[in-house]
């Protein structure tokens, strides 16, 4: 049987970054992310792969994804990391185990995916039966059967601190990001014109340090119920657990 070729070998790294390049109809991508770290493969050589793609020119900075703070340092070792993207809610609360520290530590921009807590901190999903087929959220062990019922619970709180503020529920997990740390940047999906209009008007919201510590202690990794991921998807990334 053939040996799978990794995706984050150099040079499958290259390969890659200029198929991307041809099918954007560039010569630049400013920055370039490694989005899973392959196991098999030391992450010196993928970041070093990435560093001569910015050296000539093809990328002007490298960022990483889903990795652990002893990665990132090493990564960050063979050429400098700008920017590392991975989940950080109210629910998701991993990487302040180190990465975040790590970051200040190295200057690297922190990028916050899924800071609505894929829509559960927006109280728009009730019922999980609502959702699609092909919705990640089915194989996501906080959204099943289980679970879900048990954190809708911990939303009661958090809506009546949204509404004495005067904000919307989105807004408020965007401020709480932006009040925890100045170097997250927070980048949460929208379908509509609408959600992406209430998303902006977050940064208008400024929260004192008692509504921070009100959050902190509303949703957390000690009352949400289930994990972020399966056994199987956990097993993909190397992003640090709470024990």
């Amino acid at each position: 049987m053939a040996k799978r070729r990794s995706t984050v070998d150099p040079k499958n790294i290259r390969k890659q970054c200029e198929d991307s390049l041809k099918r954007l109809q560039t010569d630049h991508i400013d920055l370039y992310y490694l989005h899973r770290l392959d196991f098999n493969v030391p992450i010196e050589e993928s970041a070093g792969a990435l560093g001569d793609l910015v050296k000539e020119g093809k990328i002007g900075a490298v960022g990483l994804s889903e990795v652990s703070a002893e990665t990132l340092t090493r990564a960050h070792n063979e050429h400098p990391i700008t920017a590392i993207q991975s989940e950080y809610s109210l629910w998701t609360r991993n990487p302040e185990i180190a990465v975040l520290e790590t970051c200040k530590q190295l200057g690297i921009t922190f990028v916050a995916f899924s800071p609505l807590a894929r829509g559960f901190l927006t109280g728009t999903l009730k019922d999980i039966t609502d959702l699609e087929a092909k919705d990640i959220r089915n194989n996501m062990p906080r959204f099943n059967a289980e679970h879900y019922p048990n954190n809708l619970a911990l939303l009661n709180d958090y809506f009546n601190l949204a509404k004495d503020i005067g904000c919307t529920p989105a807004q408020l997990a965007l401020a709480w990001l932006t009040a925890k740390d100045s170097n997250i940047i927070s980048i949460p999906g929208t379908r509509s014109v609408n959600h992406m209009k209430d998303n902006f008007d977050a940064g208008q919201l400024t929260l004192d340090a008692k509504q921070v510590r009100l959050l902190d202690e509303m949703i957390n990794q000690n009352n949400v119920h289930g994990t972020r991921y399966t056994a199987a998807q956990q097993a993909e990334i190397d992003t640090e657990e709470f024990s």
